[in-house]
């Protein structure tokens, strides 16, 4: 027999969200003053505005991306700051996915072959905890862009505790898929 559960009112008891509410949430307008906003693992997270250079080395990312899958006649394109559904209760925005989906609505994990982070001040946060996420969700490859030490962190092999591949390489050589064979770019410094 199932029995009610009383706890004390001074026990801190977190709401979690499901993508749904927050989808729900956010077309009422309740994130309009944020630049970004997310959810990770049922908590919502607000994000900076981007600067500058977060913004022009996207762009340039995304422009070579486009350019090397239609080399390849790729079915894959390069989709700028689209909502990723991971889980029920995860729902992240990376700034880069390339993914063949052309339905409605958020991108389902399963259709997305690689995301792309590029973080200025998000580094830590991108290299652990989306990493986690990305990886428990099955997204194949996974890259994270160092802004200010100007290297590329690649993960690829993912496993239900995260990736089981892992490199990391200057800017400055061609960044080549692991996971997707004729997707390679090279960022011209800007």
């Amino acid at each position: 027999m199932n029995a009610a559960v009383s706890l004390a009112a001074t026990t801190p008891m977190p709401y979690r969200f499901t993508v749904d509410q927050f989808l729900s949430m956010s077309d009422q307008g309740l994130f309009e003053g944020y630049a970004k906003s997310e959810l990770v693992d049922g908590e919502i997270q607000v994000m900076n505005a981007q600067c500058s250079p977060h913004a022009r080395l996207k762009s340039r990312l995304a422009v070579e991306l486009a350019l090397a899958l239609r080399a390849i006649a790729s079915p894959l394109e390069p989709q700028v700051e689209v909502a990723v559904r991971l889980s029920p209760t995860s729902l992240l925005e990376p700034d880069i996915t390339l993914t063949g989906y052309r339905g409605d609505g958020a991108v389902p994990a399963e259709q997305a072959a690689i995301v792309i982070e590029v973080a200025d001040t998000t580094l830590s946060h991108d290299l652990g905890r989306k990493a986690q996420l990305y990886a428990a969700a099955g997204i194949p490859e996974y890259w994270v862009i160092d802004i200010e030490c100007r290297r590329l962190w690649q993960h690829a092999a993912p496993a239900a505790a995260g990736y089981r591949t892992r490199r990391e390489q200057p800017l400055t050589q061609p960044l080549a898929s692991i996971t997707n064979p004729g997707v390679s770019v090279v960022l011209t410094p800007a």
